[in-house]
């Protein structure tokens, strides 16, 4: 019968989370994961994408000198996102009073299931990171006594707050015109033409049904209703972005135990994106994978992303299972985005 420790260890842990094939978020795809030794993370922003032009010279006279117009360096400290949960003295006790090879398992397979919604919640986390940078231009953090601001450059030519009859909720609204406004900002502004937006069912629906919208796609005289298809088939057709929904949410514990239901994207917004990847999910060493490397509990030639560990604390007699990760999103395509919020808030 195999023995209950040998599937807790560090080593063990590391090998299971490090196999173990989650399914992949929306987020992966906008920044994917990539990795780093250093303390702090370094990426260049985005420049404009328009060419300079060289100029007319005399002979003998010295070149004008150029300057990497719109290229800065953007450097962040990586975010230290972690969760825990409690294995009491009655999982512990069973722990030791398993003798068949079927208890055993089923010991293993409630402990790693433990795991696996440690590290889906840090996983949870980086998500909210990669939407919030996506739907505000920025990172507010006030969360466990740490409190900061990560500002990724979006200026305010990027964004709109509509409001009264401009509304797209409004009748009196030219949403087609707006969307049309925004591209060109974003293309006098970066030189980078936007090829998507992302949005919420909510505004999503709101352009399908306004009257605007499905005149210019069936005339004046037809009372026909837009379908998704013919929505997006229409937009491409004229020069603009393809839109895709995004209405997944997430819960947030409270302090009192109770739970908040929270989204990852902001509903009332409406985002155009560049084509291809946004930026990078950039990943670091964890204090608790230097430890394990320092104390030679568990080695391996790369560390996964997040970092799973069981350990004991003593009185009451408990057992911890933790997974954590240092993580933040970087975002150099920051300024080839446009961000407009086009319905009113929620009361």
């Amino acid at each position: 019968m195999p023995n209950i420790e040998e599937f807790l260890t560090d080593q063990a842990l590391q090998d299971y989370v490090q196999s173990r094939e989650f399914p992949l978020d929306v987020g992966d795809g906008l920044f994917p994961a990539d990795r780093t030794e250093e303390f702090e993370i370094k990426y260049i922003l985005g420049s404009n994408a328009a060419p300079v032009s060289a100029s007319v010279h005399a002979y003998d006279t010295e070149a004008q000198i150029g300057s990497r117009d719109g290229f800065s360096e953007m450097t962040m400290e990586p975010a230290l996102i972690k969760r825990k949960i409690k294995m009491g003295e009655r999982l512990i006790k069973a722990m030791t009073q398993a003798r068949t090879d079927a208890e055993v398992q089923r010991v293993v397979d409630r402990i790693y299931n433990d795991v696996d919604n440690m590290v889906n919640s840090v996983r949870t986390r980086i998500e909210r990171f990669r939407f919030e940078a996506v739907s505000t231009g920025k990172l507010v953090l006030n969360e466990n006594g740490f409190k900061g601001e990560i500002d990724y450059g979006v200026t305010d030519d990027q964004k709109e707050a509509l409001s009264g009859t401009d509304l797209w909720s409004d009748p009196a609204a030219n949403p087609l015109e707006d969307i049309d406004r925004y591209v060109n900002q974003v293309v006098a502004y970066s030189g980078v033409t936007p090829t998507r937006a992302l949005t919420s069912r909510k505004v999503f629906n709101a352009l399908k049904r306004h009257d605007s919208v499905r005149k210019g796609i069936f005339g004046v005289n037809s009372a026909r209703l837009v379908t998704n298809a013919e929505l997006n088939a229409f937009l491409q057709e004229q020069g603009l972005p393809a839109i895709a929904t995004d209405d997944r949410v997430y819960r947030v514990q409270k302090n009192d135990g109770t739970y908040a239901t929270e989204r990852f994207f902001t509903e009332n917004n409406f985002v155009l994106l560049p084509d291809g990847e946004l930026g990078k999910t950039v990943f670091s060493s964890t204090p608790e994978e230097a430890n394990m490397q320092y104390n030679k509990t568990a080695t391996f030639e790369n560390f996964g992303n997040i970092v799973a560990q069981i350990y004991d604390t003593q009185d009451p007699v408990a057992r911890w299972t933790k997974a954590v990760a240092l993580a933040l999103p970087s975002f150099p395509t920051a300024n080839q985005v446009f961000i407009a919020s086009v319905l009113a808030p929620t009361a």
